[in-house]
């Protein structure tokens, strides 16, 4: 029997992000787009056991791509919802919070203001579903990158993801239509660096951990 993965509480309450992200889109983010991505991880997992148990190995190969995505969307919305904060609240603050990373940003990309444009840019430049990460490549405090995701794809196991910023419409669009931009601009008032700090620094346990 495959053991079976919960659907994460919310480290802070629905309306907490308001007004970057607004309520309603937080209850269908977290309670509706994320449960469905944990319900099919688990109804995959269950089935590979099965397959496993019976050597079919046709089924064991088409189930590898709803593993990966599910599996990939439980894993990279588990992250999320940690990397952001309310607004005004202390792990706001780069500067503050986060002061080996706000280093290691100023030594790659010269500024915050810098760093900030290009990470828009390549949000910005994401065509369909993804994700945009700053990464640690190879581990903590490794080179600073930034990177995407297609639909689901986690980062790469090699690499540390910092902070991670959802780019499906899903994330942002019953409030910001189609000014995509918008989303982007305000997304860095929740950003929460203490988190990204104690990432950067120690790594990530594994976020989806039984």
């Amino acid at each position: 029997m495959a053991q079976t993965h919960s659907l994460p509480p919310l480290p802070y309450a629905y309306d907490a992000l308001e007004p970057v992200i607004s309520k309603q889109i937080m209850e269908l983010h977290h309670q509706k787009h994320h449960q469905t991505y944990i319900n099919n991880l688990n109804n995959a997992l269950s089935a590979h056991v099965s397959a496993t148990k019976s050597n079919d190995v046709p089924a064991l190969i088409s189930l590898q791509q709803k593993i990966k995505f599910n599996g990939g969307g439980h894993i990279n919305h588990s992250l999320f919802w940690k990397n952001l904060t309310p607004p005004g609240t202390p792990g706001n603050e780069l500067a503050s919070a986060a002061p080996s990373l706000r280093d290691a940003i100023n030594s790659r990309w010269g500024s915050q203001d810098a760093f900030t444009k290009a990470f828009n840019a390549e949000l910005l430049a994401i065509q369909g579903s993804g994700w945009g990460w700053l990464v640690s490549k190879g581990g903590p405090k490794g080179r600073l990158d930034i990177t995407t995701t297609k639909d689901q794809d986690p980062v790469a196991s090699s690499d540390v993801p910092v902070f991670g910023v959802d780019m499906w419409e899903h994330a942002y669009y019953l409030q910001y239509l189609n000014n995509k931009a918008g989303y982007v601009d305000g997304i860095w008032k929740v950003i929460n660096w203490a988190e990204a700090e104690k990432r950067y620094t120690a790594g990530v346990e594994n976020p989806v951990k039984l």
